[in-house]
Formats: C-alpha cells, structure tokens, sequence
C-alpha cells in the first residue's frame, strides 16, 4: 500500500484519479444541464416574469402571509424540540435502567413511536383532541403538530442518548462506581457531559428534521410558512415563485442549523481537551507567580 492508503482502502493511483475527476466532471455538467432545463421551462412558462413576484417586494405579502406562518412553524418546531429532549432524556435514560421493568417499557415506546410515520401521529392525536376536546379548537392544529412531532423526535433521540452513552469506554462507569457515585450522579456528573459531545451533530440534525416535519401539519388545516405561501399564491397567482421563495427561507434555517451544530461540537470538543490535558508544572508555577505579582 502507498503512503496515502489507510486501512479500509488503498490511495487511488493516477489513472483512478483521473478517472473519478472525469466522473465528476460528468455529473457537474448533467446537473447543470437539468437546472438549465427546469428554468427553461419556467421561464417559457412565464414565472419568472416580474408580475409572478412583484408580490414577495410589498410588505404587506410577508406581514399577511410569509412572517406570521414563518412564526407557526418556529414556534411549533421550538416547542416540539424542546419537549423532544426531555422525553428522549427520559427514555434514553429508562433504557439503560438496571430494572427490567423500565428497560421494557421505554423500549416499547421508542419502538412503538419510532416506527409510526409522523403524519399518522398528527392526524391520530388531531382526532383525539378534537373527540375528548382536550385543546381549543383555536389550538387543535399546533398541538396536534407538537404532539405528533414530539413522540417522533423523542424516541429517536432517545436512541441517539443511549447509543452516545454507550459509545463512552467502560472505564468510565468503572472509575464513577469506585469512587462510590450512584447510578443518578455517574449519569449527570460523568456520562451525560461527555456523550453530549458526540451526540451534539446527531441531535442537531435531528432537531433539522423536526422544522422541516412541521410542514406536514398542513394536511390538519395548520397554517405553517407552506400553507401560508400557497395561500399568498392563490390570491396572486404565482405557485413557482411563492414555493421557491419558502423554500429558500427553509433553506438558510436549516443551514443556519447546521453552521449553529457544527459552531457547538468544535467548543465541546476544545473545552474537553482543554480540561483533559495534563496541567504543566512549569507554566503552573509561572501562573501563580504572575497571579502574586
């Protein structure tokens, strides 16, 4: 093997190289080509006149249509995240429970909720609020969409903690019994802080997948930033622009996601390097010095 080669395969040589840059080159030009294509399309199709977008340059389009679902979605995401943690904390942590009985029953659920569709889950618990009466008519959409979100992204997260959890070496768990710490402060001392840093991405683009999943609360009447874009194009008249125009703002949130998961993981791993590396005697002693002086 080369220089280059690692363990799972060998470095490319010249002609492979050579070959995967013409492949890509291939797929560039076949993804231009179809690009090219669709707007060729629209544009003969006249949606890329300024009519179909003089609406999306007057503000009353954004504050009577886009901003007020852009906030339902926001706010329905924001909610169903949150309490999405707290149920995958629970489950996660019931799954690594030394009982049985708690072991069987947060496997049960995260089986169970992890392998419904999450449209089914909205349009089951809209259903359910709606017969009990549970919520305001006023408030039936958003808590069907929290709800049916919530269980999804719970019990995939709760598989997230666990498997973050499991990752972690066994001496961990040794070292935190031997210093005589309970099952409850090993977890929130020693385990949780440093399985944090490897669930981080993991969690992030799940919680990526719960914004763009409040989409489907559409199909119960709930007016997110696509419902309300295809009602600004129904008054106007400009499907194509309206859609492109929501999904370009979907689009800079979940990058902005992205960037905010990737920003995280660097300062929990600078921060646990920093914290595990072994303190210098000299510049100890030079720092206190300083400190006196």
């Amino acid at each position: 093997m080369s220089a280059e080669s690692t363990v799972l395969y060998d470095a490319p040589g010249p002609r492979a190289r050579a070959r995967n840059r013409i492949t890509a080159v291939v797929f560039i030009g076949l993804l231009v080509a179809a690009l090219v294509y669709v707007i060729a399309v629209l544009a003969s199709n006249e949606q890329f006149t300024a009519e179909k977008w003089s609406p999306f340059v007057t503000w009353s389009t954004w504050t009577g249509y886009i901003l007020p679902g852009l906030w339902r979605t926001l706010a329905a995401a924001a909610v169903s995240i949150v309490l999405s943690l707290l149920l995958g904390a629970i489950l996660g942590i019931g799954r690594l429970s030394e009982h049985l009985w708690v072991r069987a029953v947060a496997g049960f659920f995260v089986e169970v909720f992890r392998a419904i569709p999450v449209l089914i889950l909205m349009v089951f618990t809209w259903f359910l609020f709606a017969i009990y009466g549970i919520f305001p008519s006023s408030m039936l959409a958003f808590a069907a969409v929290v709800t049916g979100l919530t269980l999804y992204n719970g019990s995939v997260m709760a598989e997230i903690l666990r498997s973050g959890i499991n990752s972690l070496p066994k001496g961990q768990t040794e070292a935190s019994l031997s210093l005589g710490l309970r099952k409850s402060q090993m977890m929130r001392l020693v385990l949780l802080p440093q399985a944090i840093t490897a669930m981080m991405p993991a969690l992030i683009s799940q919680m990526v997948v719960a914004l763009k999943d409040s989409a489907l609360g559409y199909i119960i009447g709930y007016s997110e930033v696509v419902r309300s874009g295809l009602l600004s194009a129904s008054r106007y008249g400009n499907y194509i622009p309206a859609l492109i125009v929501v999904a370009a703002i979907m689009i800079c949130i979940n990058f902005g996601l992205s960037k905010l998961a990737t920003y995280v993981e660097r300062r929990l791993r600078q921060g646990s390097r920093s914290s595990a590396a072994p303190a210098d005697p000299e510049k100890a002693e030079l720092a206190a010095s300083e400190n006196l002086l």
